[in-house]
């Protein structure tokens, strides 16, 4: 599997998984039910994942595949993978905000790589290119030819003057405590793996997550704002982000553009 293999799938995977959750979305009834964790499902999440899936297996059938949805891919282990959420943002989902996004990353290494995150509801969608550049496409995301492009990169950071983006459905007081410790001149709430691109675009510099994430929820965002020149680090001692971890859980994490002047936990 080469990167120029890879972008063009996972770019048509990410649009017709959109159409099928739009499809969804659009619809009376969501078929909402609960998983062993008590999070949501959705019929849109298992449509989605079903799509998303079987495309990967089709097409690259010798690379490892970790997705939320199939519990039983949890148990693999390896530090080279593809690894998707086909619904991030159940929540903002089932309640029609439209801030949810599908992602589908590749891990190389612990890194992630090369990623996709389209958010369906809202028209936007970035990924990196092969060259591992990342870019948001605009126009009409045409699953057959690739649309405008435009490159992306991350703010020039004002640490007297800061652009925060942060949780929208897991805002908490902690998350509020580390955010104080900064100079920050607006505050935004979004949804999903959204806030990571916020911050590739340089809409926003600085997004802190103190709380439970798992790694399908931010590899595809984490390789967009790599792409993009930003960088995600651990909560605790600000090393880099690596994944393939035991159970694919994550630790507190925080995602900026690099001029930003990280406080201490």
């Amino acid at each position: 599997m080469t990167y120029d293999d890879l972008i063009p799938v996972i770019r048509t995977l990410a649009l017709e998984a959109g159409d099928k959750i739009m499809e969804i979305y659009d619809s009376a009834d969501f078929g909402v039910k609960v998983k062993s964790d008590n999070s949501p499902v959705t019929a849109a999440d298992e449509a989605a994942d079903a799509l998303i899936s079987d495309g990967l297996r089709a097409a690259f059938p010798d690379v490892m595949l970790v997705t939320e949805e199939q519990a039983e891919s949890h148990s693999t282990t390896g530090d080279t993978f593809l690894i998707v959420d086909p619904l991030d943002g159940t929540k903002e989902f089932i309640h029609r905000r439209g801030d949810f996004t599908v992602n589908i990353a590749l891990v190389e290494n612990g890194v992630p790589t090369r990623g996709v995150v389209y958010a369906p509801a809202k028209n936007r969608m970035f990924y990196t290119q092969a060259d591992g550049q990342s870019v948001e496409e605009t126009g009409a995301l045409d699953k057959n030819t690739v649309g405008e492009i435009t490159p992306i990169s991350v703010s020039d950071a004002d640490n007297a003057a800061l652009l925060v983006v942060a949780s929208k459905s897991h805002r908490d007081q902690a998350t509020d405590d580390y955010i104080n410790k900064y100079n920050v001149k607006d505050s935004k709430s979004a949804g999903s793996s959204l806030k990571f691109c916020l911050i590739a675009t340089g809409e926003a510099d600085l997004y802190p997550r103190v709380g439970r994430t798992m790694e399908w929820d931010t590899a595809a965002g984490h390789a967009v704002l790599t792409g993009a020149g930003g960088q995600v680090v651990r909560f605790d001692d600000h090393s880099p982000l690596k994944y393939g971890k035991d159970g694919y859980a994550n630790p507190f994490f925080i995602a900026l553009a690099p001029g930003v002047d990280l406080k201490e936990a």
